[in-house]
């Protein structure tokens, strides 16, 4: 993809998993814990969220100039968008999958909620209701993926700023 695809792609996607990942803590926030079947702690889960959030608009709408210089790399380096880029793509694909799983497991399993909640943001909608796998797959679990691919994103400028090339 040519370089100035990329960019535009890598910050659409920045902006969409951003807007998801503060959408997803917003029931958190209305809940505030106390209407899940169980107890959790729900603002741990939504400052998580929500930082996250923040952190992939800002990506969005920063200079390349100042990206570049946070991740020590040349303004026109390739790297500097298409790294995140497809640890975006790799979070997001290995979560929509967790997911999935996360609805297709049987009620006898008993997953641990709190480590259900960390994986998946929105696996509160399956504790307190069972809903079909049409919104799961279409849904839930794209959000899932979406809040994850902001995280793969800032895995991604992590990797860039910290694990400088010899």
């Amino acid at each position: 993809m040519p370089g100035r695809a990329t960019r535009i792609t890598t910050r659409v996607a920045f902006f969409l998993c951003g807007v998801t990942s503060l959408v997803s803590a917003a029931p958190y926030v209305m809940l505030r814990g106390a209407e899940l079947p169980i107890q959790s702690e729900w603002i741990v889960f939504a400052i998580a969220l929500g930082l996250l959030g923040i952190f992939s608009m800002t990506l969005t709408f920063l200079p390349r100039s100042w990206i570049a210089k946070l991740c020590h790399q040349d303004r026109d380096d390739p790297r500097l968008f298409s790294t995140p880029l497809k640890f975006l793509a790799l979070f997001a694909a290995i979560f929509y999958g967790v997911a999935v799983f996360a609805h297709l497991a049987p009620h006898t399993w008993d997953l641990n909620p709190q480590l259900m909640f960390a994986l998946c943001p929105m696996y509160f909608v399956r504790m307190t209701f069972d809903p079909s796998p049409a919104a799961v797959f279409f849904l839930l679990a794209p959000m899932n993926a979406a809040v994850y691919g902001a995280l793969g994103a800032a895995a991604g400028y992590a990797l860039l700023a910290f694990c400088r090339p010899k």
